[in-house]
């Protein structure tokens, strides 16, 4: 993600000033008194449970309900029938000030609901009234540099402890029911550029998770912690030629050494891995997503710079990459590949989808990641004309990424912008109708590239652009994709972008939230707006939903923020009205 040094600074000091201090003047853990935890000596979700998840909706244990993160419930209480009766159960805010960038995903277990906050905090509230059970809040150190606004995007649970990653690029480990800390690790040093918003993932009793700063010339790395120590299992870094480790000890090189990085590229390659993954228990497979190389300025690192902007398909036990498949060779759009991987099946086929940044929608043989198909998912991909049998990409020569001499300007227009056809919002796969559901936003940049030099911690670019949307009308757009044609089946276009992830239920329901501070309901067949509630501020959290006491519930983090506001440009200034916020929003049918 993106990208200047002034930038990155002003961010990193807006988030120290306005709440990481604060954070620091008071304990790390803050416990409200009088708050009951309903089956507080039990002891908690398994690695079963977890692989479970799915098929359980009583509970939300996992990112993307469920290993695969289809994001699909199979509760259908609300359904296109009643959807518009949908009210508000609670609301519980997250306090503080200047709260922005809402990201987080909910997760519930055994009567409450665990979200994370900006700034990286961490919260408990009771699943029932929203009353406020704990509350942890990061001391995050001077100098940090996030790219992309002071988001989290969820969290993990695991026996007695809820984990999630921060944004000085630590992993913390807390006790469910008090939130004092059981373990708190070190990933990577953030004096280098690094950070961490992700949420982590569990399999096979390890905590898997990925690493954010590719712009700042880090090398992206895929990382295995035993659940219950925080020690770690094994490392996997992203670009061909550094080497692996499993046990504490040397394991295998990624790739080859110079195979497709020139000289000493690949020890500041990029390729960070700041979106998390998704698991197939029927393959045993992680798959994560990696970022774009660096530097940006494609002209400085010949040859196709493996394993960025790539899907990776590893063992969970030992971090070997079992199969690869880079969309996006030799990227210097910053077109990334780091989302989501989605397993499903079709046809007897197990195949696994992908909405690109680069615009297009592809699905592969989830089991070898043999191409199958790439069909575009947005209106405009100037960078190329489509995907040869094979699985590479026809470029449009005219609009490679900069002028052939790299000077600065001269530049270029692309679509889609550096912001991606879709960028870390999760998209989400109806079992029902068998349709993927993607947030899309159509918009191009202007682009042109500069002569770089690396410096440790400072951002390692080497390009210029300007953001601008494609029509006057609208820029976000909610597509149902039929993957087997690749045909866009719907869609709902929406004035501002599109920057939260999406649900789809039984009920034939799809649920997404807009910048203009809407949660909406969508019938998942033929597109049409059923419901939608204001909740205050800009919604980029992602919905989900659970049975409880007999009722069905649908919960979102309202809160704006992220890239749009920071990098955006022409949009960010459309868009600069939007009230910031935190809250999390509870929904339920009313009782009769």
């Amino acid at each position: 993600m993106i990208r200047h040094r002034t930038r990155l600074a002003l961010l990193a000091g807006a988030a120290l000033s306005s709440g990481a201090l604060a954070a620091a003047d008071r304990p790390a853990a803050t416990v409200a008194p009088a708050a009951p935890v309903a089956g507080a000596a039990g002891a908690g979700p398994t690695d079963a449970d977890l692989m479970n998840d799915a098929a359980t909706p009583g509970d939300i244990l996992t990112y993307g309900m469920g290993p695969k993160a289809q994001r699909f419930s199979p509760i259908a209480q609300i359904t296109t029938a009643n959807v518009g009766r949908l009210v508000p159960a609670f609301s519980a805010s997250l306090g503080g000030e200047k709260q922005r960038g809402q990201e987080s995903q909910p997760l519930v277990y055994d009567g409450t609901i665990y979200v994370t906050g900006s700034y990286s905090r961490l919260f408990a509230f009771d699943a029932r009234t929203g009353e406020e059970k704990w509350q942890y809040d990061a001391r995050l150190p001077d100098g940090i540099m996030p790219c992309c606004d002071v988001v989290n995007r969820g969290a993990a649970i695991y026996g007695d402890k809820v984990i999630f990653s921060t944004l000085d690029a630590h992993m913390v480990a807390l006790n469910r029911t008090t939130g004092k800390v059981i373990w708190n690790k070190k990933l990577q040093d953030y004096d280098a550029g690094y950070s961490n918003t992700a949420a982590p993932m569990i399999v096979h009793g390890k905590v898997i998770y990925g690493n954010s700063g590719g712009e700042f010339g880090i090398v992206g790395r895929v990382e295995a912690r035993d659940v219950n120590t925080g020690e770690l299992v094994w490392s996997r870094p992203t670009i061909e030629g550094n080497m692996g480790t499993l046990n504490s000890k040397d394991s295998t090189m990624t790739g080859k050494l110079n195979a497709s990085w020139q000289g000493d590229q690949w020890k500041t390659g990029g390729g960070a891995t700041w979106l998390g993954g998704t698991y197939d228990p029927e393959t045993n497979l992680v798959y994560m997503g990696t970022g774009n190389p660096a530097p940006w300025n494609s002209h400085l690192r010949p040859g196709d710079n493996l394993y960025t902007s790539s899907t990776l398909a590893l063992d969970p036990d030992s971090g070997e990459i079992k199969w690869h498949y880079q969309t996006t060779p030799h990227d210097g759009w910053d077109f990334d590949g780091v989302n989501e991987f989605i397993p499903f099946d079709q046809g007897g086929r197990k195949l696994g989808a992908k909405a690109d940044r680069n615009g297009f929608f592809f699905v592969l043989d989830r089991t070898n990641g043999k191409f199958v198909s790439a069909t575009p998912f947005v209106s405009k991909t100037t960078w190329a004309t489509g995907y040869s049998k094979a699985g590479r990409p026809i470029y449009v020569d005219a609009n490679r990424p900069g002028p052939p001499t790299a000077e600065k300007g001269t530049s270029v227009f692309s679509a889609p912008a550096f912001l991606g056809a879709k960028n870390w919002m999760p998209m989400a796969y109806s079992q029902q109708t068998g349709m993927f559901y993607i947030p899309s936003n159509e918009w191009g940049m202007d682009i042109w590239n500069e002569p770089i030099a690396y410096k440790k911690g400072a951002a390692y670019l080497g390009a210029g652009f300007t953001i601008k949307p494609l029509y006057d009308d609208h820029i976000g757009v909610l597509r149902a994709v039929d993957p087997k044609t690749g045909k866009i089946m719907w869609e709902y276009k929406n004035k501002a972008p599109l920057w939260g992830g999406v649900l789809t239920t039984a009920g034939n329901l799809v649920f997404t939230g807009t910048p203009e501070g809407y949660l909406k309901a969508f019938d998942a067949k033929t597109g049409k707006e059923l419901w939608k509630f204001n909740t205050g501020s800009g919604v980029v959290g992602s919905p989900v939903t659970w049975e409880q006491d007999g009722e069905q519930y649908v919960a979102v983090m309202s809160g704006w923020g992220g890239a749009v506001p920071l990098w955006g440009g022409e949009v960010a200034k459309a868009v600069q009205h939007i009230n910031q916020g935190g809250a999390l929003w509870v929904f339920k049918l009313p009782r009769s």
